[in-house]
């Protein structure tokens, strides 16, 4: 009998599901839209933003075909009722145990036989003022920067292929100094 994922070691995942870019597709923010309709629907009035990040929100950036999609929530939302929702429409929950509700990870377009053809990364939290929109909007406004981020990603995307930890390990420096310079620090 096949494993699941939730029972697979991360060498097991990582081959799987290895680090893949391509270029930018302009289709991306049509497909970030209609998940967002989507959650909208879901969700409903649980949701304060919900607003799509990662670097497929970077027009002209090449990026691991995944949108990434940032939704705060009320402090009052049951987190229980929240999360049986998605999982009841195809999200699994990416159990971190180091970071707790409300601060949750969902993934949609992971299977067994690897990526489906639209892959999503729903990260779960409270409002707040968070690295990741400063990160985009560094990206979006600076193509320098963005052409740099472009070609660390592609130098870590060969040199861990089969390590998602490696690879988003190997990017946070560039990515803590970029976003401290968008806060002003």
């Amino acid at each position: 009998m096949a494993k699941e994922l939730n029972e697979m070691s991360n060498e097991e995942l990582w081959k799987l599901f290895p680090i893949i870019l391509t270029d930018y597709d302009p289709e991306w923010p049509s497909v970030y839209a209609k998940q967002k309709a989507i959650l909208k629907n879901l969700i409903g009035k649980n949701i304060c933003r919900i607003r799509h990040i990662g670097s497929t929100s970077v027009p002209g950036l090449k990026a691991k075909p995944t949108i990434d999609i940032l939704m705060e929530i009320n402090e009052t939302t049951d987190i229980t009722e929240m999360s049986e929702k998605l999982k009841n429409n195809g999200w699994i929950l990416n159990d971190r145990p180091q970071q707790h509700a409300p601060h949750l990870l969902f993934l949609k377009g992971y299977t067994l036989d690897g990526f489906e053809n639209e892959v999503f990364h729903l990260h779960v939290r409270y409002v707040g003022d968070w690295d990741e929109i400063h990160f985009r909007n560094s990206l979006v406004n600076h193509s320098e920067t963005a052409k740099e981020y472009a070609e660390l990603k592609s130098v870590l995307a060969n040199k861990f292929r089969n390590d998602r930890d490696g690879y988003t390990e190997a990017k946070t420096d560039f990515m803590k100094k970029i976003t401290a310079t968008a806060r002003g620090k």
